[in-house]
């Protein structure tokens, strides 16, 4: 069992800066107190033999290669525009005279 106690969780309140009802404290001290037991079986297990992980199962790239394949020409690009010109999308411009 943990030493998280009632006046503990009063002192950490203060210090966040969070007013607690007696109801408040009573119910914060039985939940960090079963964080804190269960925080102590995870290091109980954690070995230096063990590995840290993110993730249960290896994780590997699922991506293929990234090969260029019929390529669009400058027309086909171009066709659903709604403006064009030299061979280049048309917008309008964003920044004002002073830049």
């Amino acid at each position: 069992m943990s030493e998280i106690t009632p006046d503990l969780v009063r002192h950490l309140g203060v210090l966040a800066r969070i007013q607690l009802t007696d109801d408040e404290v009573e119910r914060l001290t039985g939940q960090l107190d079963v964080i804190v037991d269960n925080i102590a079986k995870v290091s109980e297990v954690a070995t230096p033999d063990v590995v840290a992980t993110s993730h249960p199962i290896a994780m590997q790239n699922v991506l293929r290669e990234d090969v260029p394949d019929d390529l669009l020409t400058v027309d086909e690009v171009l066709q659903n525009a709604p403006d064009a010109a030299d061979s280049r999308f048309r917008v309008t411009a964003i920044l004002g005279e002073e830049q």
